[in-house]
């Protein structure tokens, strides 16, 4: 693999929400130069770093883009997909226009503005109903729910304009990030990630559902594979200096290999933060399979990344004192 130790220019769109705000601060800790393009519709502008630039506007607009790439840009990153697997299955329409009509303008436009790199927010969706787990790069691509459909969409996109024009890529499959690193945290609106909706149900003395213990599973609930968000900033810092050494697309899983259930994360969760977590079973969800574990020895390979990866407690414990810490979030929603 080519390396690099040029300090790099990025374009983070979406740097204004959970992920994107941990990878901003690890860019901008790394000594590299961000802008970040955001329309606050999701982020919060209190996430953003300070020693970034920011440019308000949305992707699909080409002269936020030009704006956000005026200084020149070495590697341009993508985190304002939406994301709730139920919601895009009840409106498939707003996700094929925001994570595939707006995606593809976004990718156009930072070509229009002289920029051929991407590292592309993927996920572990695009597997689907796994039929053995852990995930490798190589399983079939079949995802059940159209948030899925709409991330797998774009990567066959990225790799047609790599054939075409060049426009190199990285896409990463995301399984479930967590955490929080420095001053930045989950604070989704609605939320639907399950640690801090664990957090949310105790602290307002309400019951948590758990929306099914019929699968497969050796206690009946989802098996999930959970990352903490600073490990995942790392992989998108490393596959930033990948791309911007000249080495080829690719595509990379972001897991740790490990699955716990959603009654095993609640126990975890009740034994760390030292509170009882009452829960309801209810209905599965539409979309949700069984289990989703990664393998990420091709990054480990590649990129050197996941070695030292964070426990499933590290990652509860740094999200619970974010949560204290910041009571009402950023406070800006």
């Amino acid at each position: 693999m080519k390396e690099t130790n040029k300090r790099l220019k990025a374009v983070v769109a979406g740097g204004a929400g959970y992920i994107g705000s941990v990878v901003t601060k690890t860019l901008v800790e790394a000594g590299h130069t961000v802008t970040v393009l955001d329309d606050l519709s999701k982020g919060h502008r209190d996430a953003i770093h300070p020693d970034a630039a920011f440019v308000e506007g949305d992707i699909s607009d080409p002269l936020a883009v030009q704006s956000a790439c005026k200084n020149g840009v070495d590697v341009a990153m993508h985190f304002a997909a939406f994301i709730e697997v139920g919601e895009s299955v009840l409106d498939p329409a707003k996700y094929y226009e925001n994570n595939v009509l707006k995606a593809v303008q976004y990718c156009n436009n930072l070509r229009k503005s002289g920029v051929d790199k991407l590292v592309f927010s993927s996920t572990a969706a695009v597997y689907g109903n796994p039929e053995t787990v852990p995930l490798t790069e190589t399983a079939a691509l079949k995802p059940v729910n159209p948030y899925g459909r709409t991330k797998l969409m774009i990567e066959e996109v990225l790799r047609d304009y790599d054939t075409a024009y060049a426009f190199r890529s990285v896409c990463l499959r995301y399984f479930n990030a967590g955490g929080a690193y420095g001053n930045c945290g989950e604070a989704h609106d609605p939320e639907s990630h399950l640690i801090p909706l664990i957090f949310n149900a105790v602290l307002a003395g309400k019951r948590l559902k758990v929306f099914g213990t019929d699968y497969d599973t050796h206690d009946g609930s989802c098996v999930r594979d959970y990352i903490h968000v600073k490990d995942l900033a790392q992989a998108h810092l490393m596959a930033a200096e990948y791309l911007a050494a000249g080495n080829e697309s690719n595509a990379f899983n972001l897991g740790s290999g490990d699955g716990f259930t959603v009654i095993e994360v609640i126990n975890a969760v009740a034994r760390v933060i030292g509170r009882k977590v009452l829960y309801d079973i209810v209905d599965r969800r539409p979309g949700d399979p069984a289990s989703l574990v990664a393998s990420h020895a091709k990054i480990k390979a590649a990129l050197g990344w996941g070695d030292k990866l964070s426990s499933l407690d590290e990652i509860i414990k740094t999200a619970w004192k974010w949560k204290q810490e910041h009571p009402n979030a950023y406070g800006d929603k």
